[in-house]
């Protein structure tokens, strides 16, 4: 036996949840847009500098210079010039000779990756006391 309950309802899309999801797109790209034209006005404070290029004529330059003083650093952090191991202050006074005889000469540091950073600021730190400031870094694996 079939219960007549009255009439079903048809379905019906609820409006109301459709609107608050069009309000909150709306906001959304609102807002977006609002941040991108922030970056724009940054980019115009910016200032407004042109970068050198690199040429082979500048490369062939340096190559002429004086050959680099190669500092490697391992892991542990300990110091070597030409497979020498050194301490601190031996490599004070050889950074200090060096200064003493070309102020001008670059110096290239060998760093392993695992190398604690401060075991590498310290070097650089020994090396700017000394007037040596053309200083390059390269990783080794």
């Amino acid at each position: 036996m079939r219960i007549d309950l009255g009439h079903d309802e048809e379905p019906e899309i609820g409006l109301i949840a459709l609107i608050d999801c069009i309000f909150f797109l709306l906001m959304f790209f609102m807002v977006a847009t609002s941040f991108k034209q922030v970056d724009q006005a940054r980019k115009e404070k910016e200032l407004a500098i042109q970068l050198p290029q690199a040429t082979a004529t500048l490369v062939a330059a340096q190559a002429a210079k004086a050959a680099p003083l190669v500092i490697t650093l391992n892991a542990q952090g300990s110091v070597f010039i030409d497979n020498t191991p050194l301490s601190l202050q031996a490599l004070h006074d050889r950074l200090r000779e060096e200064a003493a005889r070309n102020p001008a000469r670059p110096i290239r540091l060998d760093g392993d990756r695992r190398t604690p950073y401060q075991h590498i600021v310290r070097v650089l730190d020994l090396a700017q006391f000394e007037g040596l400031t053309q200083v390059s870094l390269r990783t080794t694996q």
